[in-house]
C-alpha cells in the first residue's frame, strides 16, 4: 500500500490534494486536528493532519459480457462466470459501503476535534466532564460557549469552581420557565402515569405516605392496572399500612364509580397500568379511562435508567395530556444526571420528584433547581 500524510487548513482542501496524488480509490487511514498555540495560548491556529492511502494491485478482470439473445449463431453456455462477477459486484458494494461508513465515522470525529479546539485548553477537562454526565450535545454546546464568552481574554488560570458557577446559572436560566416541586395539594386526582418498569406503584405509595404523615391528609388509592395481579397485591399492601381504601377499576363507569366512592377524602392517587406507552394506542385508551380535568394533577414517572430516545418518544405520545412534571426515578442506578437536564428544559415540564431507592416513604425527595445542580457536580474532579 502507498501512503502519504497530509496537512490542509481544512478536510475539504486536504481531500482535493488526495484525490489528485492518489486517485479516487484513496482510503483514509487516519486524521487528528493539529492546534497550533500562540500568544500565550490566547490565539489558536488549526489545522488537519490526515493519512491516505491506496492498494497498489492489479486491477480486477472486467466482468465477462453477456451472450446476444439476437444473435443466430450458437453461444456457449457460461453461468459459472456470470455468477462469479455476480457475487464480485457485490462483494465490491460492500466495501464501498464500509468505506463510506468508516469516511462519516471520521467526518463526524473531525467536527467534535473541530468544536473543542476552538475552546481553551483550561475548559475542554470541564466539557468532557459534562460529557460524562450525560448532557445533550445542544447543553454542552450552549454551556461551553457561556464558559468561552465569559472567560474570553482571561490570563490567569480558570478554576473549576469558577466553570461550574457560570454553568449553573445558565441552566438555572434554561429552567426559570418550569415548574419546580412536589404536590401543590391543591387538586384531589394525582394522575400516575409511566411506562412499565419505571417503579409508578413504589413512587405512589411515597407520595401517599409523605400526603398522610406530613400534611395529615385522608387519602386513598385507584388502580386501572388490572393486567398485573402483583401490582394489585402491592398497592393493596401499602394502602393497607396506611389504612386508605382502594378501588380497582376496569373500565369508565368503574372508574367513575370509584370517584364517588371515594369523594370524601382529601386527596386519591391514580395508579394506570404500565404499557409500552410508545404505542399511542394505549395513550388513547388512558385518555378515555381517567379524568385530566382541571381537578386532577398528572405526572409522567422516567426511569433514569432508561435509553434516553426511548424515553422522548414516549413522552412525546403523551404531548397531549396536560403532564407539567416529571418524576425520575431509579436516581440510585445511574452515575448521571443530564437526562433529567435534558427532558425538561427540551419538552419545557418541571420536576416533581425523583427518587433513589426502595424505601418508603424515605427514598424520595421533591423538585428542587439547587438540590439538582448539586447532584450534578458531586463527582466533580478538579
Amino acid at each position: 500500500m502507498k501512503m502519504k500524510k497530509y496537512n490542509a487548513p481544512s478536510i475539504a482542501e486536504a481531500m482535493k490534494a488526495i484525490r489528485a496524488d492518489l486517485g479516487e480509490d484513496a482510503v483514509i487511514l487516519n486524521s487528528k486536528v493539529v492546534v497550533t498555540k500562540k500568544f500565550f495560548g490566547l490565539v489558536k491556529k488549526k489545522s488537519f493532519e490526515v493519512v491516505a492511502g491506496i492498494d497498489q494491485v492489479e486491477k480486477k478482470q472486467a466482468m465477462p459480457s453477456l451472450p446476444d439473445l439476437n444473435s443466430s449463431s450458437p453461444q456457449p453456455a457460461s453461468p459459472k462466470p456470470v455468477l462469479a462477477a455476480t457475487e464480485e459486484a457485490a462483494t465490491i458494494n460492500r466495501e464501498l459501503i464500509k468505506e463510506i461508513t468508516d469516511l462519516k465515522t471520521m467526518m463526524e470525529k473531525l467536527q467534535r476535534q473541530s468544536v473543542q479546539s476552538q475552546y481553551p485548553d483550561e475548559l475542554l477537562s470541564f466539557i468532557d466532564y459534562l460529557r460524562s454526565q450525560e448532557l445533550s450535545i445542544e447543553l454542552i454546546t450552549a454551556i461551553s460557549d457561556e464558559l468561552f464568552s465569559h472567560f474570553k481574554g482571561r490570563t490567569e488560570e480558570i478554576a473549576f469552581d469558577d466553570m461550574r458557577i457560570v454553568t449553573e446559572g445558565y441552566l438555572r436560566d434554561r429552567l426559570r420557565g418550569v415548574e419546580i416541586g412536589g404536590l401543590s395539594y391543591d387538586k384531589k386526582y394525582i394522575n400516575v402515569l409511566g411506562p412499565t418498569g419505571v417503579g409508578k406503584t413504589t413512587t405512589i405509595a411515597k407520595m401517599a405516605a409523605r400526603a398522610v404523615l406530613e400534611k395529615k391528609k385522608k387519602i386513598g388509592f385507584i388502580t386501572t392496572d388490572t393486567y398485573r395481579i402483583a401490582a394489585i397485591e402491592q398497592l393493596k399492601t401499602y394502602a393497607g399500612l396506611l389504612q386508605a381504601p382502594v378501588e380497582i377499576v376496569y373500565s369508565a363507569e368503574d372508574y367513575k364509580q370509584a370517584i364517588e366512592k371515594l369523594d370524601y377524602l382529601d386527596l386519591i392517587f391514580i395508579d394506570t397500568a404500565g404499557r409500552n406507552y410508545k404505542e399511542a394506542k394505549y395513550v388513547n385508551d388512558l385518555a378515555q379511562l381517567i379524568d385530566f380535568g382541571e381537578l386532577a394533577e398528572s405526572f409522567l414517572v422516567v426511569s433514569l435508567t432508561a435509553k434516553e430516545r426511548d424515553v422522548e418518544s414516549i413522552i412525546e405520545q403523551f404531548e397531549n395530556l396536560p403532564i407539567k412534571k416529571f418524576i425520575f426515578t431509579k436516581l440510585d442506578e445511574t452515575n448521571s444526571i443530564g437526562t433529567i437536564f435534558n427532558l425538561m428544559i427540551k419538552y419545557n415540564k418541571g420536576l416533581a420528584y425523583y427518587t433513589d431507592g426502595q424505601e418508603v416513604p424515605e427514598d424520595i425527595e421533591p423538585g428542587d433547581t439547587g438540590k439538582l445542580l448539586e447532584l450534578l457536580f458531586q463527582g466533580e474532579s478538579k
